[in-house]
Formats: structure tokens, sequence, C-alpha cells
């Protein structure tokens, strides 16, 4: 099932095929994943064998995949061929034989490959007379930039998960676990999406691990509690939200409260300053300086933020280092978190909009670190 009318996927592709003759690339292999149900809508699993969408600069777009498979596709479409294969066959030379022709024997074309080829697939097409590189480099922008129907999908999936959030506080009750806390966000996921992405209850200690799971851990009056989650919904889009909580029954220590604030203020720049035309690392910077200056810079331990649509990490990366361009209608999470080790966490993440006049937040639960009415959740 797809959301989307076919002319957005043959926009996609031809839009694809225009930026390969740019970048002079032959043509890319896309294998199944985000990238394939991004240029097809359709998202497939054929396990160990082969299926690949092939564009080429001239335009030309086909699926080449098991034919016990061939069915995902309709047989209509004119702009799109699917060539099934059996078992026995070799489907590497398929697609070999769709990038070059006989007249070019010798010639070894230049074809970007997808991220989600696995190892095996690679090394075989790598058999042939190629230069390969990574298809990324030449479809960035087509994946990072999101046209109108995505952003609002991504806006959708950004409230699903606010209405997850909104049921934080009732469920952490001191002398509960971070075990059933999770349990129970799970099946709230599940009712706003299809899947469950992740749940992270990092609570006390355990919150200075940011990719810390859940445990069996006892949740205590006065905890900090990290909750990082994130689920997808019906149109393949995902979310990903982060709020951090203070368990009612005692409060933060002073130390905790003085890093909070300094975290919701980096954020806050971050989420104020965000421009296009501004580079990933500049705003990586904006909110590690002001949490630098503070004396938390060593305990700020991961970039500030990933681009999210059909996965939930994607480019664009901000990060430093990355000098890319960041452009409006790029969609990205701004999460800037310190981890005191051993001792507690906090993160706060939004996932944005980039608009010509700065971000619009998709997200918006509330930050304030005090504890929330469990009769008045925010919704």
């Amino acid at each position: 099932m797809t959301f989307f009318g076919n002319d957005t996927f043959v926009r996609r592709r031809t839009v694809a095929c225009d930026l390969l003759d740019e970048n002079q690339l032959r043509a890319v292999v896309i294998g199944p994943g985000p990238e394939f149900e991004y240029l097809t809508g359709v998202q497939i699993d054929t396990h160990e064998r082969l299926s690949a969408i092939v564009l080429t600069d001239e335009g030309k777009a086909t699926v080449v995949l098991p034919s016990t498979d061939a069915g995902s596709f309709p047989a209509d479409d004119p702009t799109l061929t699917c060539i099934g294969w059996s078992d026995g066959e070799n489907p590497y030379s398929i697609v070999y034989a769709l990038i070059t022709t006989p007249a070019e024997a010798g010639v070894s074309p230049v074809v970007g490959l997808g991220s989600t080829l696995t190892a095996d697939h690679v090394l075989a097409l790598q058999q042939y007379p190629l230069n390969t590189c990574l298809a990324q480099e030449a479809l960035a922008a087509l994946f990072m930039i999101k046209d109108p129907d995505e952003v609002e999908q991504l806006a959708q999936a950004a409230e699903a998960i606010d209405r997850v959030h909104a049921r934080v506080p009732s469920l952490l009750t001191p002398g509960t676990t971070e075990r059933a806390v999770a349990e129970a966000l799970h099946s709230a996921i599940l009712e706003e999406h299809i899947a469950v992405d992740f749940v992270i209850v990092g609570s006390g200690s355990n919150g200075s691990n940011p990719h810390h799971d859940f445990s069996d851990r006892i949740i205590e009056a006065g905890d900090l509690v990290v909750v990082d989650i994130g689920g997808t919904i019906a149109s393949g889009y995902h979310s990903d939200c982060t709020r951090t909580y203070l368990v009612e029954g005692a409060p933060c220590s002073q130390e905790q409260l003085d890093a909070y604030n300094v975290l919701l203020s980096a954020q806050q720049a971050a989420c104020d300053a965000a421009r296009p035309g501004m580079r990933a690392e500049e705003l990586d910077a904006i909110a590690r300086d002001i949490i630098s200056e503070h004396g938390y810079g060593a305990w700020f331990t991961h970039r500030i933020g990933h681009g999210i649509g059909l996965a939930g990490h994607e480019p664009p990366f901000l990060v430093a280092g990355n000098d890319l361009v960041l452009q409006e209608d790029m969609v990205f999470s701004i999460e800037p978190g310190i981890y005191k080790p051993g001792s507690w966490g906090m993160r706060i993440e939004d996932i944005v909009h980039l608009q010509a006049d700065g971000a619009r937040a998709l997200n918006r639960q509330p930050k304030s670190l005090q504890p929330y009415l469990r009769d008045n959740p925010i919704t």
C-alpha cells in the first residue's frame, strides 16, 4: 500500500536520473530499504536474493527481483520495467546488462550503489568492470529535501509520538521499573503507529548512557528519566522524540537543575538559529558551545541531530566536521544532551522542518523539567 500517487514516484525517479547525468554516473543500483521505497512506493524483502531498482542516466528505471516477488509491482506501468529472475539464474549479469551495451566492452562505467545493498551483492557486482561509488553522493539532495506530502507525514508522525509522550508522567511512579514503563510505552506507540522503532527509558544513573535501552531498575522519587521513543506510521515515515522527566516525590539536585537549564537554552538556541544556508556543523556548534561554556562540554558526547524520513536516522547528520549546507525543506532532529558518567543524564529532542525563515518544531510536548500533572496531561 502506498500513500502517494504513482506520479510522485515517476517524478522522483525522473529527478534521480537527471542527477545521475549531472554527477557523471551511468547508473545507480538501489537495494530494498528506505531509498528503494522512496523511488517505488514498495516495501519489499527478498532476503538473500537480489532485488534492486536500476536507474540509468538515460532515464530508464528497471526493477530486478526474484520471479517469486514480481507481483509486488504493477505490470502496466510504462515508466517502470520489472525483470524477474529464477533460482539458478545470475541476477548480477542482468543488472550489468542494464548498465552497459555490447559496444562498450572494456569500458568501466561509474555506478552508484545504494546504502542498503549488502556486502554479498556489492562484491558480486564488483566482479564486473564497474567503477562503484555510493549512490548517496549523487542522490543526497533528492532524499534529504522533503516534498510537502512528506513533511505532512512527518508532522503526523510527530503528533503521534507526542500523544505517547503525554502519557509518560502517569507511568513514572516511584517503585515501578524501567521495564514496566517501556512495556506500557510499547503498547502506547502501537496505538498511534503501525510499528515500534525503539523505546529508551533511562532512569537515574542509567540515563547517563545515551543509548540505554531499559532494565529492571526500580524508578525512585526525584529520578531524572530520559525517555526517547519512536515509531513508524502507516505511510512508512518515522517519529522520534526525547524528553527528560523528573519523577514526583522528591526534587532534583541543584546540579541537575543547573545543567538542565543550560541544556534547555542550548536546544532552544539551536532551534532558533537554524536557517537554510548554514552548515550542518555550525548548527551543532551553536548548542555545543553553550553547553561547553558552562562546563558541561565533556558530557555532551554525540552529534546534535540527524535527518528523518522513511528511515529513522538518515542524512543530514548535524555533526562537527560536516560542511553540508542545510536547505529549505530538510527535516531533522535537534537533540543535545548532557550525561554525567555513572550518575544521571538528560536529553531534549525535537524534530524540526527547516523553512525559509527558520525551523518549525514538529514536536509540541512541553520541555519543562517540573513534574507534569497527571490529571492535566498536555494534548
